[in-house]
């Protein structure tokens, strides 16, 4: 773990240096939501604070460790965070107050995308599993409460025609499940998340753990009960014991916040992921698959900026909400 990730929080040390000395001095502080350290969204949104605190020294941005996409939509409701990732699973179903939200966050905007999560089914040594219906009876991490995970958890059993009623949940984070995986105390974990993972590799590398595809008819069952799922695969190589490509779901990530974000932060987040990825690249490659026309396809409504943005240079929006 601390070798997967001391390249990429060293970048993200150098240039919040280097957004310190920048300009006359921050004089506002602003918060980006992002998950645990054993997935990407914490390395990558550090990188991404840290550019932004150079693009724009009227403002200090701090990535900040969070239980996940749930949990970050509801500090964003609560005014305890600026800015935010989250899956587009959580991102359609907080604004149209529909699982996990009894209330719509009708003001929750997209700001700009990021790269698809995709569904790591990850089993233990000792698991003789081939499918998710195999494990029925076994124990399960499902991702830590408040994440995207376990909520896209929930979804990915029921298209194999289970619920937490026929395994025994463990609502673990990312390095905890890792853990878990290698000392035998789960079965297996569901990881929503982009590859390759910390978590993941250190389980499969270290631990003996393996990945079971999803076999095209549950993601099609995915595909047509929810709106934001897709197919996607992991590539073969990815981790060990992966010589061929692991079909799987995936979901795409996103750049979150309320409506009224200000109209110039909103312009730097759409500048740096349209024209400056590079500058993000050294952190994890899946920033190579960052596709802004992701944005006619929003599962909700864009923030007036990115629309704008969106207007401008793709044509409009297929999907605006």
């Amino acid at each position: 773990m601390k070798r997967f990730l001391k390249p990429y929080l060293g970048s993200v040390l150098a240039l919040t240096a280097l957004a310190a000395c920048s300009g006359s001095g921050p004089q506002q502080f602003l918060s980006l939501g992002t998950a645990g350290t054993g997935g990407i969204y914490y390395p990558l949104g550090g990188v991404i604070a840290a550019r932004l605190s150079v693009m724009d020294t009227l403002r200090q941005y701090t990535a900040e460790v969070s239980g996940g996409s749930v949990e970050n939509v509801n500090r964003l409701r609560e005014r305890q965070t600026d800015l935010a990732f989250a899956t587009g699973n959580t991102v359609y179903e907080a604004f149209s107050g529909g699982q996990d939200y009894e209330d719509a966050v009708s003001d929750l905007r997209i700001l700009a995308p990021l790269y698809p999560n995709v569904t790591h089914i990850v089993v233990s040594r000792g698991t003789t599993a081939e499918s998710l219906a195999d494990l029925v009876g076994g124990t399960v991490s499902v991702g830590p409460p408040g994440s995207g995970t376990e909520q896209m958890s929930r979804q990915i059993l029921e298209a194999y025609g289970l619920t937490y009623d026929d395994v025994t949940p463990r609502y673990l984070s990312f390095n905890e499940s890792a853990t878990a995986l290698k000392d035998g105390a789960i079965d297996a974990a569901i990881i929503s998340v982009g590859y390759p993972a910390a978590a993941v590799l250190e389980a499969t590398t270290t631990g003996g753990a393996r990945l079971l595809p999803m076999d095209a008819e549950r993601v099609r069952y995915l595909r047509e009960t929810y709106p934001y799922y897709m197919g996607g695969e992991i590539p073969a190589g990815t981790y060990p014991g992966t010589d061929a490509a692991v079909p799987t779901a995936a979901i795409l990530n996103w750049v979150i916040g309320m409506a009224d974000v200000p109209e110039d932060v909103v312009g730097n987040v759409v500048h740096l992921l349209a024209d400056q990825r590079a500058n993000l690249a050294q952190v994890h490659d899946m920033v190579n698959q960052i596709d802004m026309a992701s944005l006619l396809d929003a599962p909700i409504r864009l923030h007036a900026v990115t629309q704008e943005w969106v207007d401008g240079n793709l044509g409009g929006t297929r999907g605006a909400r």
